[in-house]
């Protein structure tokens, strides 16, 4: 029974300080879609070295350096009880914007190299790395379109949030006297 209380607080406190800063959601949906996309780098490491087409590793690279950045650049577009820094959150949508570009380029390419080049690379069993690497981008890029829906959501989650009532009881609050301050100088 106190586990149960225990599991309430912690979840009572979470949904307190989500409230407080609702980018939050933005930002674990944005660590999220760049881890999935830093585990699943082998794929595209060896579709680049299979491929070598023409700014494969560039694509990759700029990404990765990218994915990281835009982090950044999120954690400091939304200060603690300030105003939204403008230009950060207008650096991180470009980097956002780059990234989307870089993997629908190198979507492309692999697509190329695989379907129309005059001499098609065949995926075999040993090359399936290729088909995985070209739907994991896929999914990095709707990924970080939903990355960028939560975080255009934020000021709607905020507003939901406060709804939720996250007041601790406390015994005997009720039959408190007020404190009489008037006679003190």
């Amino acid at each position: 029974m106190g586990s149960r209380k225990g599991i309430k607080e912690w979840l009572r406190k979470k949904v307190v300080s989500i409230k407080r800063n609702p980018q939050k959601i933005g930002l674990i949906a944005f660590a999220i879609t760049f881890l999935y996309y830093s585990l699943n780098l082998t794929c595209i490491s060896n579709t680049t070295a299979k491929i070598q087409g023409s700014g494969m590793g560039l694509c990759g690279f700029v990404t990765m350096l990218f994915s990281m950045l835009s982090l950044l650049c999120y954690m400091n577009s939304f200060p603690r009880r300030k105003k939204v820094n403008k230009p950060m959150l207008i650096i991180f949508i470009v980097m956002i914007g780059i990234i989307l570009f870089c993997d629908y380029r190198y979507r492309d390419l692999v697509y190329y190299a695989v379907a129309l080049s005059a001499n098609p690379i065949v995926i075999t069993e040993s090359t399936i790395y290729i088909r995985e690497a070209y739907y994991m981008l896929l999914t990095h890029m709707i990924l970080l379109v939903v990355s960028l829906v939560l975080m255009a959501l934020g000021p709607v989650f905020k507003m939901l949030l406060n709804k939720i009532n996250t007041n601790v009881n406390i015994d005997g609050y009720d039959k408190m006297e007020a404190i009489d301050i008037s006679a003190e100088e």
